[in-house]
């Protein structure tokens, strides 16, 4: 390699490193109210609250919000833990709402930062 490469390698590798921790520091600028609060406005449900479908929360919207805000504390605990190269949202996009499971679902991530973004305003 020559010497212009190598330098551009190391930048290329610097840049790469800054974004992964302006990743990991996203998630930290949100706390797990505002995460749920955002939730709650992508999903904009009445029958499933929060869009909890995996617990029978009887369209009950306090109970929702407890079960969303205990999968975002969980979903910190693994994201720390484990090493994925997304950042938080759309980790816990991919466990909360599985892009596979149903076409909207790929529009999760998107739609609930998209309030999380709004919620700074």
């Amino acid at each position: 390699m020559n010497k212009n490469t190598k330098a551009g390698l190391r930048i290329a590798m610097t840049i790469l490193a800054l974004l992964f921790l302006f990743s990991k520091a996203q998630a930290q600028e949100y706390t797990d109210e505002q995460i749920a609060n955002a939730i709650y406005k992508a999903e904009n449900s009445k029958e499933y609250p929060y869009g909890v479908k995996s617990i029978n929360t009887r369209s009950n919207k306090e109970y929702a919000r407890k079960i969303c805000l205990n999968t975002i504390r969980n979903q910190r605990i693994r994201h720390a833990q484990h090493k994925c190269k997304s950042d938080f949202i759309s980790c816990l996009g991919n466990r909360y709402c599985p892009p596979n499971a149903h076409k909207l679902n790929r529009y999760w991530v998107k739609n609930v930062k998209y309030w999380l973004n709004q919620s700074k305003k």
